[in-house]
């Protein structure tokens, strides 16, 4: 038999969406992954067979051909896990015929058949939506994060039983999972936007009350005025002077006097930080504007992004807040050198053999 299941590649800020085929076929026992997989993939078929023995689901004595499409795109992480069970199970007729059409699935297995979160889960689901998607199945713990995207289902599961659960029966699922997560709303996911800008609202303003206030500052009122005109215009902004002056002091309460960011750059910066797996639970949704100061001996791949699938670094991590350099000139000139592109063109660009990836800054 055969079957797919959609999931989704991360590349750069943009979203692949990635159709796991599956072929069960007589003949002697072989299990075979093409369609370019990383050896992180390919360590997915181990995962995905000991978590299926774990629950009492016995791999079928077939040959087994699972296909990434499309295959020219490099398979990175150990997000394609819960696809990959996915459309085993299909295929071997263990699920019914139709009940992955429109369902994105992103996930991790352990072995004893749990899941477990996975980054670039907010990007996913935009794209899900932008396909016409019915609903995204997703790890529990990244259910926070899906619910900001409005007008598409996302359910999440903890375990491969769950998975199959949620599949044959997912009125019947969401109904029993959805009361223990978020109460219910009419948005097509259970927390309505509006919700969010307003809680939104709140943490911003506990986030003021909880960092260091710039009312607190002390003399300096050329270099108070000189960071007030900054903020207030998003201008760069050079502090040089002895030490134990008020540099430091200044720049870590510049992020008190800036604007709050509109829920449309809130979801902006959020989408950054769930590609880069710094999203919490506690706070699925950045309503604040970022303040990054990273150590001087930061290297210029940590700066600006980079790795064989490129992830955002400190500058565009940094995106619609504040970049701190303290201490510039002991960075190290090729470190310095790479701020000139994004300081005059205001975003990234890296690029690989296998592509051209943009980064936002």
């Amino acid at each position: 038999m055969y079957a797919s299941a959609l999931t989704a590649a991360v590349l750069g800020m943009e979203v692949c969406p990635i159709h796991v085929e599956t072929d069960v076929r007589d003949g002697l026992p072989y299990f075979v992954m093409v369609g370019f997989p990383s050896a992180q993939v390919k360590e997915a078929q181990e995962r995905v067979r000991t978590a299926l023995n774990n629950n009492g689901i016995a791999l079928p004595a077939a040959r087994i051909t699972v296909n990434f499409a499309p295959a020219d795109i490099r398979k990175e992480g150990a997000r394609y896990d819960l696809p990959l069970a996915a459309s085993i199970l299909a295929a071997s007729g263990r699920l019914p015929a139709g009940c992955l059409d429109g369902v994105m699935i992103l996930g991790e297995l352990g072995l004893a058949g749990e899941v477990f979160p996975t980054t670039g889960i907010l990007p996913g689901v935009m794209k899900a939506r932008e396909m016409g998607c019915r609903c995204c199945v997703i790890p529990s713990q990244n259910l926070p994060e899906a619910r900001l995207v409005p007008q598409i289902r996302s359910m999440g599961v903890d375990s491969l039983l769950d998975l199959l659960e949620c599949l044959r029966h997912p009125s019947a699922y969401e109904e029993k999972k959805q009361a223990s997560v978020f109460p219910a709303s009419g948005t097509g996911n259970a927390v309505d936007a509006a919700e969010f800008i307003e809680k939104g609202a709140e943490k911003a303003k506990d986030y003021n009350r909880s960092i260091p206030d710039f009312e607190e500052i002390r003399g300096q009122e050329m270099a108070k005025r000189a960071a007030e005109i900054a903020a207030s215009g998003f201008h760069n902004f050079l502090m040089i002077g002895p030490p134990g002056s008020g540099k430091s002091m200044i720049a870590h309460r510049i992020p008190f006097i800036l604007p709050s960011p509109s829920y449309e750059e809130q979801l902006e910066i959020t989408r950054i930080y769930s590609i880069a797996g710094l999203l919490t639970a506690r706070e699925p949704l950045m309503s604040r504007r970022p303040f990054r100061s990273p150590h001087h001996t930061c290297s210029p791949q940590a700066l600006a992004g980079g790795g064989k699938n490129p992830v955002p670094g400190e500058i565009t991590l940094a995106h619609r807040g504040v970049l701190f350099l303290d201490e510039m000139p002991e960075f190290g000139r090729r470190t310095l050198e790479i701020l000139r592109q994004p300081l005059e063109d205001r975003k990234i660009v890296i690029s690989r053999i296998n592509g051209t990836y943009e980064f936002p800054a």
